[in-house]
């Protein structure tokens, strides 16, 4: 594994076409910024070298990358109503504690598993939350 940090769409093609140079390659594609603006360009990217890529969010997966397996984004607002209605009966919201997220989902996108040429593991397929076929 190697982790490689960029800073524009320029570094970002580099990157993925070193890595798809590679035999056996793949892409861990971590939640950033950089990443979240550039998700079409590396969805993209992937896809034209041929490289498994594995993304921190599900709308990585819904908009054409292989698999997501990340924090469900939606659920951290639904449990705000809890703490705004701690923090309506006195509490002071310095003394609440932080919040991680506690509900992740996979996503697998069988569109672009069949585009790459991949067999996705029925026990995966089991396991997702959602499978886009």
């Amino acid at each position: 594994m190697r982790a490689v940090g960029v800073r524009d769409a320029g570094e970002i093609e580099r990157a993925i076409t070193a890595f798809a140079r590679s035999s056996n390659g793949g892409l861990i594609v971590t939640g950033s910024p950089l990443t979240l603006v550039h998700r079409d360009l590396i969805i993209t990217l992937a896809a034209r070298h041929r490289l498994p890529a594995v993304y921190p969010f599900r709308y990585f997966a819904t908009s054409g990358g292989l698999i997501s397996y990340g924090p469900d984004t939606v659920d951290p607002f639904r449990r705000a109503a809890g703490y705004v209605d701690r923090i309506l009966k006195g509490e002071k919201p310095a003394d609440l504690p932080v919040q991680a997220p506690t509900k992740y989902e996979l996503v697998v996108n069988l569109k672009t598993a069949k585009a790459l040429g991949l067999e996705i593991p029925s026990s995966v397929l089991a396991r997702a939350d959602e499978v886009i076929e």
